[in-house]
């Protein structure tokens, strides 16, 4: 058998809604990669954003009411990929985000897959 996937990485993944993180979670670990860390609040994922190794970072634009913006400033600053995930389309992301990778949920596996070798080949920087 032929491996096509990808050699993988590490991800941290921040979602407040669980159910819908064991999904996502459950989906970058069929697609090769491992969620080395998880969040369900800002302040637990400006924590890790700060002090975590990871390679990729998948970051719900609204977590309990709060937005993610500082997450995705910390993220920028140690020049790190990350892609947002948001129910409200792109009205949901704040402006000076909207060029940054983006997935409407729900998604499928395919559409995480292609924005996250978007996102780590360096085609989606800001």
């Amino acid at each position: 058998m032929t491996a096509s996937k990808p050699q993988g990485g590490s991800v941290l993944l921040v979602e407040d809604e669980v159910m819908i993180r064991m999904m996502v979670a459950e989906m970058l670990e069929d697609l090769g990669y491992s969620v080395v860390a998880e969040a369900g609040e800002i302040d637990e994922a400006m924590h890790l954003a700060q002090t975590a190794r990871f390679d990729i970072a998948i970051l719900d634009v609204n977590v309990n009411g709060k937005v993610i913006t500082p997450v995705a400033h910390t993220i920028e600053a140690r020049k790190l990929p990350y892609i947002f995930t948001t129910g409200y389309g792109l009205q949901g992301i704040p402006e000076e985000f909207r060029g940054r990778p983006s997935l409407q949920k729900p998604f499928q596996m395919e559409a995480l897959e292609q924005m996250i070798e978007t996102a780590l080949s360096g085609n989606a920087a800001a």
